[in-house]
């Protein structure tokens, strides 16, 4: 437990953001940051460089921006180091994704050519519908993380970066379930030198990562760390760890409206939801048992906001349907559709549609941002193991053991603001207001 006010390590020197995956979300990310840092663009959807906190009574009059309420990591500090199956750099990659407009791209194109990605870890089974020529070789799984080891020492020296973060932005992997490999970092261990199948690419990155001090934020809906074993590496080196899957699209409206419905007591019959999107995501999820991972984080949010174990009458036999579909044109312009049946007074039926014409990166990228800036900031404070306060940023959020993840996007928001008043000794904000009728 941080003790209410404690100390914070200044944000002094740089810090590396290390990428595993330089596709859409990746180039997007870094394309933004570098021209935010020119004045060619707004942060906008990032809560470490465009939200505010509030302080104290309403009366005080305090809501400081975040960023000047807590010490993290300035947008100059940041410096870039990835890893990918295709060798385009960041810059060749980024005008591929065509998420940034190219004449935008052209403002930052030196330094984005400068981010040449290094050989990646990926084992095909694990992602289908991809294959690179850019790919790591290893008699071992324990020889590719040592690998990986090694590049984030590299890029440490030539860097010189004080600090780094790692956040993943890879494929979404095909779906597992724990096994006993994932028990416990001995047996992780034994696996990773006999390769054992159920160590996925991802988790090899996550080890690597722990391994050298590095904190974790999964962007994917893999396992990744949300397993004994990196949990038990994350608190023996003393590093924290959070995930999984990005919170952007589909899920982000129904962690939005959700909580709407279930305020008010309104009852649900069915939640029917259809995505189509062309980009490389799209792609590896025309793969069934990718989209099963996919479909595993999207289908558990309504059912933990609603909690049909309390209002039985109201959510109990409601119909949830997720499909995704891969649609070439669209790109990265993903169109989510929801039909949300709903049931009012006297069990009368009513209808919601949500159209959401999104564009999936530029929602992810964010996320990315204040992933690497708040993870910083937990290492710099002396956290360490699962960040369940930063579930604020996923589909399906990592918690204790046992303890089901708290998916109410506004519920997260106030965990979130309530950490960093915790962390500065500010009082917590309950909202409860009785103190203004005294």
């Amino acid at each position: 437990m941080i003790e209410p006010g404690t100390e914070i390590a200044p944000a002094e020197g740089s810090l590396g953001i290390l990428l595993p995956g330089l596709g859409a979300v990746s180039t997007t990310f870094i394309a933004g940051v570098l021209l935010v840092r020119q004045g060619l663009g707004t942060p906008i959807g990032s809560l470490t460089q465009m939200g505010t906190i509030r302080l104290g009574k309403r009366t005080d009059d305090r809501a400081p921006f975040i960023r000047d309420f807590v010490p993290l990591a300035k947008l100059d500090s940041l410096q870039f180091c990835a890893w990918d199956i295709f060798p385009d750099n960041a810059y060749e990659s980024a005008l591929r994704a065509g998420v940034v407009a190219p004449e935008l791209l052209e403002k930052v194109r030196g330094e984005l050519e400068s981010i040449v990605p290094l050989p990646a870890v990926f084992e095909k089974r694990f992602v289908k519908n991809l294959d690179g020529p850019n790919q790591k070789s290893g008699a071992t799984k324990r020889d590719l993380a040592e690998q990986v080891m090694a590049d984030i020492d590299a890029f440490r020296e030539r860097s010189g970066v004080a600090r780094m973060v790692m956040v993943w932005c890879g494929s979404t992997e095909t779906f597992q379930a724990r096994t006993a490999v994932h028990a416990d970092l001995a047996s992780f261990e034994q696996g990773l030198d006999s390769n054992d199948p159920a160590i996925s690419p991802s988790m090899i990155y996550a080890y690597a990562a722990l391994q050298r001090g590095v904190p974790f934020a999964n962007g994917a809906p893999n396992l990744t760390v949300d397993i004994p074993a990196m949990v038990e590496l994350a608190a023996a080196r003393e590093v924290p760890i959070c995930g999984k899957d990005f919170k952007t699209g589909q899920t982000l409206m129904k962690t939005i409206i959700a909580p709407g419905l279930k305020a008010r007591l309104l009852g649900l019959e069915g939640w029917f939801s259809t995505n189509i999107l062309g980009n490389r995501d799209g792609e590896v999820l025309d793969d069934p048992e990718s989209f099963k991972t996919k479909e595993e984080s999207k289908l558990s949010v309504l059912d933990v906001i609603l909690r049909a174990d309390l209002h039985p009458e109201l959510y109990r036999d409601y119909v949830h349907k997720v499909s995704i579909h891969y649609y070439p044109p669209r790109g990265d312009n993903k169109e989510g559709w929801d039909n949300i049946d709903v049931v009012g007074w006297l069990g009368y039926p009513m209808q919601i549609k949500v159209n959401f014409l999104c564009r999936d990166s530029i929602l992810a990228a964010p996320l990315v941002l204040d992933l690497a800036l708040f993870l910083d900031l937990a290492q710099r404070c002396g956290m360490r193991g699962i960040q369940e306060w930063l579930s604020f940023y996923f589909k399906s959020p990592q918690t204790a053991e046992g303890l089901y993840p708290e998916h109410d996007l506004f519920i997260q928001s106030m965990k979130l603001k309530n950490t960093l008043r915790h962390l500065r000794g500010e009082d917590l904000i309950t909202h409860l207001g009785l103190e203004y009728y005294d």
